[in-house]
């Protein structure tokens, strides 16, 4: 297994926990907002967890408030809003920083051992359209990217915010790291 499965992160209800608790799973690791114009990929990710649950991959959402406070519930509103909107059934962490000095050690990890997102440029050329000035690689770019971690516990892919859950690479990687 690797460093990132001993991580301590939060719960929703503030206990702590390590992706260790998913030893030996597939994950997909997302961060998360509830007032993104991505928010309705939660629909997608939720039909992502139920479709490859049975074989040993789950979701993992972190909600964080990174990207123009588009996350800025506690983490109760979080989960009920997940809940009643999207019928989120996978875990939804509590919110955490993922970008800049503080970003969560998990994050820190995640970005050091997966540094380019494939396609970046593309989605990077629509936030500067909006105005917003896309963070520096390796940061998380924006709400809804995606990392994939492999049974062994290694970051196996990473997939830019706009790359929906439903795509047919998600699928293909989450296959090829299920039969790993």
């Amino acid at each position: 297994m690797s460093s990132l499965t001993a991580i301590t992160i939060n719960k929703a209800d503030q206990t702590a926990t390590t992706l260790g608790e998913w030893a030996g799973n597939v994950l997909l690791v997302v961060n998360v907002a509830s007032k993104c114009g991505l928010t309705p990929q939660y629909e997608a990710l939720q039909a992502l967890n139920e479709r490859f649950a049975e074989r040993g991959f789950s979701v993992l959402g972190v909600p964080a408030n990174d990207f123009k406070e588009q996350e800025p519930g506690t983490d109760a509103e979080i989960q009920s809003f997940c809940q009643v909107n999207y019928g989120v059934t996978f875990p939804v962490l509590a919110k955490a920083v993922i970008t800049g000095s503080d970003k969560h050690p998990l994050y820190a990890a995640l970005t050091a051992a997966h540094p380019v997102t494939p396609d970046r440029e593309r989605f990077a050329e629509r936030l500067k359209g909006f105005g917003i000035e896309p963070t520096a690689a390796p940061e998380v770019l924006w709400n809804f990217e995606k990392f994939l971690i492999g049974r062994d516990g290694a970051v196996a892919a990473r997939f830019a915010p706009d790359v929906a859950p439903d795509d047919a690479a998600i699928s293909a990687a989450i296959e090829a790291a299920l039969a790993a």
